[in-house]
């Protein structure tokens, strides 16, 4: 009990340092844009504080690849056989399109109630982000892509969904073959696999910095003018992430896992404030293993293949993100989307959410194939990256509580509810 309690205080330290750098990256940022016209060089001061921030995204996205691909193998094969992973990963593929479904169709409602683009007049002349790419892919091309033609090469530019197929078939081959070559491969991998969690549990502890200096030049970059006139998309994007979150998913839990939403949730709890604080579920699935494990009593053979599966493919917060985003951009440059339109938007962002990685502001990037999709332009992406930070974090504590729910449905479906 003592042990849990320690733990506890722990992440409740972490919580609350993210929260103190929150408010110190606006402070700051408005400070140096205050001091501006008396001489002080506040683009320069922007640019050289978000270097840090820039490095903690590198440290996250360092770890990805290595962590997506030994949790995978490891999940795969300790499921047992590949008949238990075909039925699960069944499961687990209709879940994930199920909750990621009702985001969407919870994000069109808002939106076309609220219009929050219709307090955007600055649409037009806004400037493109430096490293958003106009390329688009079509579903053949999607699909085609998954399956890597070198592995070695979608390793190495960080590439998630060619990694995941390999994975998934090496897991699938390692359960089918037998013999003490085969058992150390798999010893080898769940090795690597500690040292990785470890390694990412010791970048998590610089959240506070990185998320400083991150704000911090986003204040500097827009100001606090922007950020007002963006509070009704703000408000669009939360309150649908909150409903999702505190409504959907909790009666998912109640209806298909049979399982009480207010226990599970507190079990959960220190993973979703990890989230939130690291807008990275990548970065979360060590902690959301544990809290899966042991204190919500899912089996490993469970949540080691639902976790790091829907750690980068299971984005409900981001789809749902990308699918406002794309209709409030609409509506500031007065575009009408008419029902075919917005069912495509509900597509592509389905689609699209599946191919963000697990990191910050992936969400952002992909938000340009949904925009594509419907012939809006992306420059509007621009406008709405002033606020992106803390929705980044709402939408990726969704996420992860999508998959820690996911767990608990799957694993009643396989009979090993505990």
């Amino acid at each position: 009990m003592a042990r849990s309690k320690s733990r506890q205080r722990w992440y409740l330290q972490l919580h609350g340092q993210v929260g103190i750098a929150l408010v110190m990256g606006f402070v700051i940022g408005v400070g140096a844009r205050l001091l501006g016209p008396a001489g002080f060089p506040t683009e320069a001061f922007g640019e050289t504080i978000g270097v840090v921030g820039d490095i903690f995204l590198r440290l996250l996205k360092m770890i990805i690849i290595p962590l997506i691909f030994t949790s995978l193998v490891c999940g795969v094969a300790s499921l047992g056989d590949a008949r238990s992973v075909g039925r699960v990963g069944l499961r687990t593929v209709l879940y994930y399109t199920l909750t990621t479904t009702l985001a969407i169709l919870v994000g069109l409602t808002l939106v076309n109630v609220f219009t929050p683009g219709r307090y955007l007049d600055i649409g037009s002349s806004a400037s493109l982000p430096e490293g958003i790419s106009s390329s688009s892919q079509s579903l053949s091309q999607f699909l085609l892509h998954m399956v890597p033609d070198n592995i070695i090469a979608a390793m190495a530019t960080g590439d998630v969904l060619p990694v995941i197929f390999f994975a998934i078939l090496f897991g699938l081959f390692l359960v089918r073959l037998n013999g003490p070559n085969v058992e150390a491969v798999h010893r080898v991998i769940e090795g690597v696999l500690e040292v990785v969690q470890s390694l990412t549990l010791a970048i998590v502890k610089l959240a506070p910095i990185g998320i400083f200096a991150l704000l911090a030049r986003e204040v500097v970059r827009s100001g606090p003018e922007l950020i007002m006139r963006l509070m009704p998309y703000f408000a669009t994007v939360g309150g649908a992430l909150l409903i999702h979150a505190f409504v959907t998913l909790p009666l998912l839990l109640l209806l298909l896992a049979r399982r009480n939403p207010l226990d599970y949730f507190r079990a959960v709890l220190p993973a979703l404030a990890t989230a939130f604080s690291t807008a990275s579920s990548s970065a979360t699935l060590p902690l959301s293993m544990e809290c899966a494990e042991k204190e919500a009593g899912i089996p490993r053979g469970v949540s080691s293949f639902v976790l790091p599966l829907g750690a980068t493919v299971n984005m409900d917060g981001t789809a749902l993100y990308e699918a406002v985003a794309a209709l409030t951009i609409a509506q500031m440059y007065g575009v009408q989307l008419a029902f075919g339109q917005q069912a495509m938007v509900l597509l592509t962002a389905l689609l699209a959410s599946v191919g963000a990685a697990g990191i910050p502001m992936a969400g952002l990037v992909m938000m340009v194939v949904v925009l594509e999709a419907v012939g809006l332009p992306i420059e509007g992406i621009a406008t709405i990256i002033a606020v992106d930070r803390v929705l980044d974090m709402m939408r990726t504590s969704t996420n992860v509580w999508s998959d820690l729910v996911g767990t608990a449905v799957i694993a009643r479906f396989e009979g090993k509810t505990p």
